[in-house]
């Protein structure tokens, strides 16, 4: 067990440049997104230098980036299972499951548990204050991987307890995928299945119209997105390996039709409606086979100057989980200070790098110590 697993994880380092520094992108536009909910830059001394739409751009993407992840995860849990088992239908349930139980729930624990004390103790910015709310049931929603489920019913919960609705939504997908993959045992089956549900994404997300919050955090449309990272490793999985130049146009396609999105989103809005999201799934999932590719064919070489952000994409889930503890605290600050929004920008620097260092204090001596505690009790060595 020891040496396949130093085998995947060096195969996974050396393709993983590309994939690391798209979700450092996705995190920082997450994190932008909350700081920008609460110190708007459109309200402060750049609004004179800067275009009002670029502000926009840089503030109002968090949704959009939450998809970005949806389809790396499924990439990355598909293409680790292939290389792993050398196929879907021969997935180990045993590890499948420990390793994603030792990778998400020691966070997620610790998070709930320090969730529920500042409750406790009446902090304004982590008390759950509606009325068909309670703390034991919103503990239950997020231990349960229902907490979309949760706030679609009863209104939006604190921040910090609120970016879990996308891990209800990820880990009940991967809860599902390996039963489904046992049971159909044919890849020509589960491939239109899975673009079945991909397609779908559309059609699912414009029938929750009438409730905001469902229509936004609801189970399908995320795991449509989801299904595409899956059809995308199944696909390299399966296809010869092209030409270099054809993976570099890959990459130049999803570049295109993402920066498309996130920098013109509500000109693609509408004109596409519901289809905006598809675009923004295929342009990740093209994106993605492309960085495959591209470091498949020997081309490994990292951008220089972006080592910074490929950091932020590896630390990325305990810096989501965690940057809503460093944006409550300097939108405090800042408001003790006086509440000037011109000098607001300034913020935004000193937020993102404190957000990097919790969740690398949170990666180094909790989350990858009890990761790897977890798998060396629970997997034996036959595994």
């Amino acid at each position: 067990m020891a040496i396949a697993d130093s085998s995947i994880q060096e195969q996974a380092t050396a393709r993983n440049q590309g994939i690391d520094l798209l979700r450092g992108l996705s995190i920082m536009l997450v994190i932008l997104n909350h700081i920008g909910l609460r110190i708007p830059l459109t309200h402060s001394a750049l609004a004179a230098v800067l275009p009002h739409r670029l502000l926009i751009d840089l503030s109002y993407n968090g949704y959009e980036s939450v998809f970005v992840f949806f389809v790396i995860s499924g990439f990355l849990i598909a293409g680790n299972s292939l290389r792993r088992w050398g196929a879907l239908q021969h997935i180990n349930l045993k590890v499948f499951y420990t390793r994603r139980f030792a990778r998400i729930v020691p966070c997620l624990v610790l998070l709930v548990g320090v969730l529920s004390v500042l409750d406790l103790l009446g902090f304004q910015d982590y008390l759950i204050k509606h009325a068909n709310q309670s703390l034991w049931r919103t503990i239950v929603a997020a231990l349960g991987l229902h907490l979309n489920w949760y706030e679609g019913r009863t209104g939006y919960l604190p921040g910090n307890w609120d970016v879990l609705w996308s891990l209800s939504i990820e880990e009940v997908f991967y809860i599902g995928f390996p039963l489904v993959c046992l049971m159909i045992r044919r890849t020509w089956v589960l491939v239109p299945l899975l673009a079945m549900l991909t397609l779908s994404l559309p059609a699912t997300h414009a029938a929750l119209q009438g409730n905001e919050i469902w229509q936004e955090k609801a189970y399908l449309p995320g795991m449509t997105a989801i299904a595409a990272g899956v059809l995308g490793a199944l696909f390299v999985r399966h296809a010869e390996t092209p030409r270099r130049s054809f993976a570099v146009l890959l990459c130049g396609a999803g570049a295109i039709g993402l920066a498309a999105v996130l920098l013109a989103g509500d000109i693609l809005w509408a004109v596409l409606r519901d289809g905006y999201m598809l675009l923004l799934t295929f342009s990740v999932l093209c994106l993605m086979v492309g960085l495959y590719w591209r470091e498949h064919t020997g081309w490994r070489r990292a951008l220089p100057g972006f080592g910074w952000l490929r950091s932020f994409g590896r630390l990325s889930y305990e810096i989501y989980l965690t940057h809503m503890f460093v944006v409550y605290a300097a939108v405090r600050l800042f408001r003790d200070l006086g509440d000037d929004p011109q000098s607001g920008y300034l913020w935004y620097i000193p937020v993102i790098a404190l957000c990097w260092l919790l969740g690398w204090l949170v990666a180094r001596f909790i989350s990858m110590p009890l990761d790897h505690r977890l798998r060396t009790v629970l997997l034996t060595p036959s595994t």
